[in-house]
């Protein structure tokens, strides 16, 4: 593959990969090296995260101990269908919540699952999307996320958070704001609605994923974690 720092756009948007199936997703895995890769649809990734997380709640996973042999299959190269970006916290691994093997996921991790204005994480993605082949991006929060919970109650008291705890607040205060009145439970509502907007926010940063989406190659939805159930609820 070329150097994306030296190719014109419309090369890079070209040679945007197709996303390959892996053994935990129920198709035979492929290595990047592999002369015919199988596409996927954006639709049958989220089925197939939708299974896993089923198989999660049923107690049923097909994840098995995991030893160096695991990952030595994938050293050439990785392909994961599914970039995930959720919360930092550490009661919710995605690779566990919706039972995929390694490789199977491409797993971005910050407080309140925020995308935030650097490029950073949005390079990460946009390489998970354009140079992987990934062709599905969930943005998940969590059922008793901290970062959502000191927005709320900082909004309410009207007080300061210390260091950099403040700015990254800020970003979730405008959903506060939006939720406010609705029915049920204020955390709950501000959790999902973040995810919702982050969701949104990532269709409209482009040039890779809007393009994308507008070809429907790619799909970006929220989606909310039920700690105490296990459930995964996709918010399109």
């Amino acid at each position: 593959m070329s150097d994306p720092k030296i190719a014109s756009r419309r090369e890079f948007v070209q040679r945007l990969g197709l996303a390959v199936g892996l053994t935990g997703l129920g198709i035979p895995h492929l290595s990047q090296a592999a002369d015919k890769p199988i596409p996927m649809k954006p639709g049958e990734i989220l089925q197939h995260l939708s299974s896993g997380n089923q198989r999660f709640i049923n107690g049923t996973t097909a994840l098995t101990p995991r030893t160096p042999a695991d990952f030595a299959r994938d050293v050439q190269g990785q392909a994961p269908p599914a970039v995930i970006l959720g919360c930092a916290d550490s009661r919710v691994p995605p690779e566990f919540v919706f039972d995929q093997p390694i490789g199977g996921l491409f797993v971005l991790r910050v407080a309140g699952n925020m995308v935030g204005s650097g490029p950073i994480l949005l390079g990460s993605i946009e390489y998970a999307v354009a140079e992987l082949g990934a062709r599905l991006v969930v943005v998940m929060g969590h059922s008793q996320c901290g970062a959502c919970k000191a927005a709320i109650e900082h909004i309410d008291n009207n007080d300061q958070l210390p260091g950099a705890i403040e700015g990254m607040v800020d970003y979730i205060r405008p959903v506060v704001r939006k939720v406010r009145g609705a029915g049920g439970d204020k955390l709950a509502n501000v959790t999902r609605e973040n995810a919702i907007q982050n969701a949104k926010r990532l269709e409209s940063l482009g040039p890779i994923l809007p393009e994308l989406v507008k070809q429907q190659e790619l799909k970006i939805v929220g989606a909310y974690y039920e700690m105490s159930t296990g459930k995964v609820h996709f918010l399109e």
